[in-house]
């Protein structure tokens, strides 16, 4: 005889409760740490999350995307405010004492809203952002967990389809007046105070203070910036579209004027860019080979560092970016600029760019070469502790 729910004899309400529960608090646990990384990466200029470990398993480069905001909102913040209106309707379910297995509707239906979301993600992820995030992975895992166990709970105590349930749980919510809407209502006043007043940290453009710092060309015709007998020299391999290029090369700015006469920084071009650069083999940060022969013009032209700024504040996430302001704020022919994408002598440069920099073994962005010793993707504390002394 076939088995069915009738004659499956399910476990006390209890345990699937605090199972779902469970799941939740670490759904919420994972949101957190996601908002605290997302502003992290925005603000702090030496911060690498643990997961940042190669170009497609890097939860920094997913945060910098500009996919990872959402009206406005960082998407780890709406994860936050979902696991919380979650957990509010199991403490409403919960405190429900005439009949604790209402809601099971309710939250499968939150659970499964959550799993879609999930899925529109891992879509951006593959084919857009073309780079990986564990802990996001690990938040679509939580989510199918609660869609699973939330359909189990009402499979296994509630008779009704889930649209019926549903419709059941709003009128259940409305006789609780004072526990579910007021907690409902408490949350959407918080979560409208925070959108209202959450800073757009992540609209942050970067200067450096480099007023009567030295500027230069080495011998082999890289700009250079600092000190002219440095302690330290630090050569960049840097992508105008990468941002931790962009976080490392302020952060190192500032501590040229911090510590002046102690560092220099040299300027090298790698991007990853699959027209220019042939570790790259599918497109991948399109349009920064461009934006380096860009910079590469205005060294050339004696303004590099002025405009090498602009690229490095360039607005990607628009498609594109207003060359004609950026050649007039130098006092370049936006004309002979814009012909510098097809300049022979600028081309030749830039390849051997790249080729010196796969030649050290870089592989990605940013690169960084010190006393002869190879980085990538950061700077270790450690190489400055010198420059206290």
């Amino acid at each position: 005889m076939k088995k069915t729910r009738d004659h499956i004899k399910p476990l006390p309400l209890p345990i699937y409760f605090w199972t779902v529960a469970v799941i939740a608090l670490a759904g919420l646990a994972d949101a957190v740490y996601l908002g605290i990384a997302h502003y992290r990466v925005y603000t702090d200029m030496g911060y690498k999350s643990f997961c940042a470990v190669s170009k497609a398993i890097n939860c920094d480069t997913v945060s910098q995307s500009p996919y990872s905001i959402f009206l406005q909102v960082p998407v780890p913040v709406w994860g936050i405010f979902g696991y919380l209106l979650f957990l509010v309707l199991m403490f409403c379910l919960w405190q429900s004492a005439d009949n604790k297995t209402r809601l099971w509707p309710t939250l499968a239906f939150l659970a499964f809203s959550f799993s879609i979301y999930s899925a529109v993600l891992a879509v951006i992820s593959i084919f857009y952002i073309r780079s990986y995030c564990i802990m996001c992975i690990a938040s679509y895992a939580v989510n199918f967990l609660l869609l699973y166990f939330t359909w189990l709970t009402h499979r296994r105590f509630n008779n009704v389809s889930i649209i019926t349930g549903l419709k059941d749980d709003l009128r259940l919510l409305a006789k609780h007046k004072a526990g579910g809407l007021l907690s409902l209502s408490t949350l959407a006043v918080v979560v409208a105070v925070m959108v209202t007043f959450l800073p757009s940290y992540w609209e942050v453009t970067y200067s450096a203070p480099d007023r009567g710092i030295p500027t230069g060309i080495t011998v082999e015709g890289h700009p250079w910036i600092g000190a002219e007998d440095p302690q330290i020299t630090i050569i960049e391999f840097t992508d105008y579209r990468c941002f931790q290029c962009k976080k490392m090369h302020f952060f190192i700015r500032q501590l040229i004027a911090t510590y002046p006469g102690k560092i220099r920084l040299v300027h090298r071009n790698f991007p990853m860019d699959h027209e220019y650069n042939p570790l790259v083999k599918e497109p991948f940060h399109v349009g920064s080979g461009k934006m380096a022969l860009f910079s590469l013009f205005a060294a050339e032209n004696g303004e590099f560092w002025e405009f090498s700024d602009m690229l490095f504040n360039v607005d990607t996430r628009q498609g594109h970016f207003n060359l004609r302001g950026m050649a007039k704020n130098v006092g370049f022919d936006v004309e002979e600029l814009a012909r510098a994408v097809h300049d022979v002598h600028l081309l030749r440069k830039l390849r051997i760019d790249i080729r010196d920099g796969l030649k050290l073994g870089i592989n990605g962005t940013p690169g960084y070469v010190i006393d002869g010793k190879v980085y990538v993707g950061n700077v270790p504390a450690e190489v400055f502790r010198t420059l206290r002394e």
